[in-house]
């Protein structure tokens, strides 16, 4: 272990390169990132972190993760005092192209995940802890750096009673206090008591020290390392801009940077600094994942006869690929006998975690989880997953591959009422960067997608639905994403209607009540919203004299604005039927009839457009 006059002249050299670095680049946090130089230079070169520098995808490295991501500097002033960033690469943060970003993100390879919307960091570390500790069963510990302002977040709170509910006594959190948040005062300040408070009611084990102490702080570390059955919270009293007299605590320095005359009177309170002086980590035992085959034959029984909900498919389906798919989890927000997930926790409930009615947290647990390799399906009703939007948002951010599976999904609910009903949920995963959204229609199309999406590197959503739907493809179908089916065709269609899920059966009941009539109209199955088959569309668009588009979905974001993107300036006719009208509680046969997107309307809409 290092001794603390060596740690102090590396936290002097931390402070040096945080200060030109954010200088040069005219912007950022030094203040955010100065008040942690003490706790993390002890954290990465007094003894108790360990990480092959050389190899960071080493599956028994420690993981830290900057929660405060704003404090982005210092992450990269450390690695560079360890001797992976030279001063040159420094002075390129926030410049285009440079890989120290702003916030941290994945582009930088010591960023375990990106961070910068607070109060994220604690979740994505809980994944992480699971995941040593139940899944992996290695030894690492996870650090998560949270700032004392974004402790108000609701997410932090979720993410703390969680971590004790599973005696994650290898999660280390270190809260710097450092008692400013953006624009003044945080809620408790410097009152150090109120967080241990809170976070002992949680469960925690907490110990509040002098951030800036070396001692103190290396004593946290070493009690930290030794503690057992619960998660440790380290509570440090810092100094906002610690080390720059003249911005010390004081307000109004969040966000800026010295000017260049004010970094020389800095860098002169300073004082020499060692350029050539470099830190050691520790490296980690060389210890693999446990390698264990999944408990049970793999052998579901077959999907129940006649017509299934595709949500109790979609619990079917995970247990039948989880062989295949060794790195598969399940999240669920308490929910399991809803969403159909308990199908999947019943068979393996040694990779199955109950996250309760936390949403924000389980998608930053499901974050955690795929950083470290697994493949994540997370699931409640569609209409709960808004609420875990800002983190949904960010993981796109780590490049992860994560299944979002929403049940639940439009009007066709019944009589549970607008609260339960998704119908915002395809707009949102839309607008996702290289997002695939998946909304199958019968059971074996909940499968086959299931199975597509455990194989699809990136973020994918499926919907799935309440109500039980009639089966109509048979087991040798395939469901490739990208694709879509015709499902009823001919050589004089007078318009094609393009759905999924459920309003695919009232297309096809429509579709025989036009036969009758001598009208005919081309069925498309588009159950993958994104990316669209253009190839399907454009030729239906070729060969039929109308489109409609009907989902059980609000207008906006939704399948129809998708299929419209793909029919500008075709001329082609157009009509979209969407929810438009305020969902009230009713049978589901009711309420599609309300909003005007049932078999009833879709022949109104065909007759309209084709002057039938």
């Amino acid at each position: 272990m290092p001794g603390k006059g060596r740690l102090e002249r590396l936290a002097k050299l931390i402070r040096y390169y945080i200060l030109i670095s954010t200088t040069e680049a005219g912007s950022g946090h030094p203040s955010s990132s100065l008040s942690a130089v003490e706790l993390m230079t002890a954290l990465l070169f007094g003894g108790a972190f360990r990480f092959h520098a050389d190899r960071p995808d080493h599956p028994n490295n420690d993981r830290l993760l900057f929660s405060k991501g704003h404090a982005a500097p210092l992450l990269y002033a450390l690695w560079a005092a360890a001797g992976r960033v030279t001063e040159g690469e420094l002075l390129s943060l926030r410049k285009f192209g440079s890989p120290l970003e702003g916030h941290p993100s994945v582009a930088f390879p010591y960023t375990e995940a990106a961070t910068g919307s607070l109060g994220q960091g604690l979740s994505i570390g809980l994944g992480m802890a699971l995941n040593a500790k139940y899944i992996d069963k290695l030894p690492y510990k996870t650090y998560v750096l949270l700032g004392d302002s974004e402790a108000a977040e609701g997410s932090v709170w979720e993410a703390a009673q969680l971590a004790a509910h599973y005696c994650l006594d290898n999660l280390i959190g270190i809260l710097d206090v450092n008692r400013l948040g953006q624009r003044g005062e945080t809620m408790y300040g410097h009152d150090l008591p109120a967080y241990a408070k809170r976070f002992s009611a949680f469960g925690w084990k907490t110990v509040v020290i002098d951030g800036h102490s070396l001692p103190e702080i290396l004593d946290a570390y070493g009690r930290a390392l030794l503690h057992e059955g619960s998660p440790y919270m380290i509570i440090a009293r810092t100094t906002k801009g610690k080390g720059v007299s003249f911005i010390e605590d004081r307000e109004n320095w969040h966000g800026k940077t010295l000017k260049k005359a004010e970094l020389t009177e800095a860098l002169k309170e300073l004082g020499p600094v060692e350029v050539s002086l470099r830190g050691e980590i520790a490296d980690p035992e060389d210890l693999a994942p446990a390698s264990s085959p999944p408990h049970g034959t793999g052998n579901t029984s077959p999907l129940p006869e006649g017509p299934l909900s595709t949500r109790r498919a979609y619990g079917h389906a995970l247990a039948d690929i989880f062989p295949r798919f060794p790195g598969l989890v399940v999240l669920d927000a308490e929910v399991g006998n809803s969403t159909c997930a308990e199908i999947f926790r019943d068979r393996y409930p040694e990779r199955f975690f109950e996250m309760y009615v936390a949403e924000q947290n389980m998608a930053g647990v499901a974050l955690g989880l795929a950083r470290q390799g697994k493949i994540p399906f997370v699931s409640t009703f569609a209409a709960f997953l808004s609420r875990a939007y800002d983190q949904v948002r960010m993981s796109q951010y780590s490049r992860p591959h994560i299944v979002f599976t929403g049940s639940h999904a439009g009007v066709s609910i019944g009589e549970d009422g607008p609260s339960q009903m998704g119908l915002e949920d395809i707009a949102l995963f839309r607008a996702l960067m290289d997002s695939v959204v998946l909304y199958p229609s019968d059971a074996v199309s909940t499968v086959k997608l299931v199975e597509e999406a455990a194989r699809h590197h990136g973020i994918v959503y499926l919907r799935t639905t309440r109500m039980d739907t009639p089966v109509l493809y048979g087991k040798e179908e395939i469901f490739p994403i990208g694709g879509s089916k015709v499902v009823r065709k001919s050589g004089n269609d007078a318009a094609t209607v393009v759905t999924a899920g459920v309003t695919l059966h009232e297309a096809l009941a429509a579709y025989e009540m036009l036969k009758k009539e001598g009208v005919s109209v081309r069925v498309i199955d588009l159950y993958c919203i994104k990316p669209l088959d253009r190839a399907t569309l454009g030729e239906a668009v070729r060969e039929t004299g109308a489109v409609i588009t009907v989902e059980d979905h609000y207008a906006e974001g939704g399948m129809g604005e998708a299929v419209c993107s793909v029919l500008a300036g075709s001329g082609v006719p157009f009509r979209s039927l969407a929810v438009r009208k305020m969902p009230r509680s009713g049978r589901p046969g009711e309420l599609l009839e309300y909003e005007e997107i049932s078999r009833n309307a879709i022949v109104r809409a065909v007759k309209e457009l084709s002057g039938g």
